[in-house]
């Protein structure tokens, strides 16, 4: 495995866990059958955190591709 190889892991595993958190807690929701107005607003809100979430670990692996693993030393 390459040298970004190890450090694109991480995100992409902690991604995955927090999309399975989300879906799960999605799931469930839908589950207890509340009003369908609320299980629409949860399916949006929820839609939209898993599109912010998969946003990031995307910058997150092209900033690790390019090389710049620490975003704190331009600072």
């Amino acid at each position: 495995m390459s040298e970004h190889g190890k450090k694109m892991i991480a995100p992409v595993v902690v991604t995955l866990l927090v999309g399975a958190y989300f879906g799960g807690y999605l799931g469930l929701v839908i589950w207890s059958k509340p009003p369908r107005i609320v299980s629409i607003l949860f399916f949006i809100v929820t839609a939209a955190l898993l599109g912010v979430l998969l946003f990031v670990c995307i910058q997150r692996l092209k900033e690790i591709r390019s090389g710049e693993e620490d975003d704190l030393s331009k600072y």
